[in-house]
């Protein structure tokens, strides 16, 4: 996020810089011959052409509001941390002041965002921001300052008093801004123009037509739900349930909740118990440090409702880990909701391998400690591989998880098979929200509050991000099995496993060529 001053023309500029930086990566690439480099390279001009492309068709169709509360506080955020080195976190203090404007040479960030959004409000051509996303804005916007008080306090930091108290105020004003010239230029259609969520799908690495993926993802997710109700009748049948029914028996077992410390010792349990199962099958190459997992704050909440890792930081990293971070509420316009999709025990299992090991924490992770070109630390990262491997790690620890975390584990893959037609049926409008309520708390048996934040991520939190999920899985599934049919009795897990991770974030399209010419054709 920059702190300085917009020049005038500032989205001109961008473009003619990335345009510039193209015409640069493609002459080099002309005169490349070293294979690896040539693919860095291919990566970079790839990147350049999506941010080209995303900043014309923004420009072209949204008024371009941003939470820049949030976005504030992240920008702190990443410097109070106690894995940051105490010679760093004062910077924290000087980037408050510079947000504010207290500092000379700077005006407030929130002015200049209101400066430049205004003239933009004013294009009845340009589509403003979807209601249900300012509003819940609003509801959120006074817990990231409230967030970083205990953090600048408790790392004893001097000087920041009276930023936080400046920001505060411009907060307010902000939100002032947000209720008398924003929301009566808010949308309810939700939908993105067609143009722009195809961008959308394809910087998610998705790389297959939509309406095919989501074709598929309807078929699986009728499949998914008949193995489910195998499961169920075994676990109705142990525990002497009256129905079983899958929805009925994931219902029982949510009601085995745990909360709070609880919570974070039975994943630090489970953690213990999957890493075993990991080194007694060869299943995959483990680190020797220890998992972080810890339960989010209220900003932390109201910034990113569900499950989620912080990942390390990629480029200058002096031993910081990612986080596996657990929410237990949504913070949204309607006000709190409670969610028990993730604090009980038979939901442990398939979490803390899809946001630990050998899901997001060890691939993240991996790439900082084994040490991958910056073009793919950073450049080639996408939601297909990241996701799709996190739900292929699921899959294959699934055969060794009790009946109950089986289950759970049908369950989140019966979400992200939804995830994969509701995102775009909702954008084709083809499906209503009601719908796609409906479906995710009777048909996949989420919370209210989980469901309500999967449609707002289909609507206008991330759309296009979610139907990675199903891509990335499908992609893995089929390239794992050409390898096995190549290989035979010859082929081990482990092997693949630690090889495909020693690639980054590759899209599939050159994780599969790197398997094939490299693992295979050894």
């Amino acid at each position: 996020m920059c702190i300085r001053d917009r020049p005038s023309g500032f989205v001109q500029l961008v473009q003619d810089d990335l345009l510039e930086a193209k015409t640069e990566l493609t002459r080099r690439l002309d005169i490349e011959e070293n294979p690896a480099v040539r693919q860095d390279l291919e990566i970079l001009i790839d990147a350049a052409d999506y941010l080209i492309d995303e900043v014309r068709l923004e420009e072209k169709y949204l008024v371009g509001h941003e939470a820049v509360p949030e976005d504030i506080w992240r920008g702190i955020r990443v410097l109070l941390d106690a894995q940051v080195d105490a010679s760093r976190r004062q910077a924290a203090v000087t980037r408050l002041n510079r947000y504010a404007g207290l500092e000379e040479g700077y005006t407030p960030l929130i002015e200049q965002h209101i400066a430049f959004l205004r003239p933009r409000l004013e294009d009845s051509q340009l589509l403003g921001p979807v209601r249900e996303e300012v509003e819940g804005e609003l509801a959120k916007s006074s817990r990231f300052v409230d967030g970083l008080r205990p953090l600048f306090e408790e790392y004893g930091l001097e000087g920041w008093e009276v930023g936080l108290e400046t920001l505060a105020t411009q907060i307010e004003g902000w939100d002032e801004f947000l209720r008398k010239e924003v929301l009566p230029r808010s949308r309810d259609d939700f939908r993105l123009p067609p143009e722009l969520y195809t961008l959308k799908l394809r910087d998610r690495g998705i790389d297959m037509p939509i309406e095919e993926l989501a074709s598929r993802a309807k078929v699986a997710f009728v499949e998914i739900q008949n193995e489910a109700q195998v499961l169920a009748r075994l676990i109705a049948d142990q525990r002497g349930l009256v129905s079983a029914d899958y929805r009925d028996v994931i219902r029982e077992l949510k009601k085995e909740q745990i909360t709070g410390e609880e919570a974070i010792a039975l994943y630090r349990r489970r953690i213990e118990e999957i890493e075993e199962i990991v080194r007694e099958r060869n299943l995959v190459t483990l680190p020797e440090r220890d998992l972080i997992i810890r339960l989010a704050s209220e900003a932390e909440t109201a910034a990113q409702p569900a499950p989620h890792v912080n990942p390390p930081r990629m480029l200058g990293n002096t031993g910081e880990r990612g986080e596996f971070v657990v929410p237990l509420k949504i913070i949204s316009a309607e006000g709190e909701l409670a969610a028990d999709d993730f604090t009980f025990d038979a939901a442990s299992w398939t979490l803390t391998v899809h946001e630990g090991r050998p899901g997001h924490e060890m691939q993240f992770a991996g790439m900082v400690e084994r040490g991958v070109s910056i073009a793919r630390l950073l450049f080639a990262l996408n939601s297909t591989n990241v996701e799709g491997w996190a739900l292929y790690a699921e899959a294959v620890m699934k055969p060794f998880m009790p009946l109950e975390g089986q289950l759970i584990s049908l369950q989140h893959r019966l979400l992200r098979a939804a995830r994969a037609f509701l995102d775009p049926g909702l954008q084709a409008g083809k499906i209503t929200t009601e719908e796609a309520m409906r479906v995710l708390q009777e048909e996949v048996v989420m919370s209210e509050a989980m469901a309500l934040q999967e449609v707002q991520r289909y609507t206008f939190r991330s759309p296009g991000q979610a139907p990675s999920y199903f891509c990335g899985y499908s992609r893995w599934l089929e390239l794992r099995a050409d390898v096995e049919r190549i290989q035979g009795d010859s082929f081990e897990p482990r092997a693949f496993h630690d090889f495909v991770l020693a690639q980054g974030t590759l899209t599939p399209t050159l994780i599969r060529k790197a398997v094939m010419e490299e693992f295979v054709g050894e």
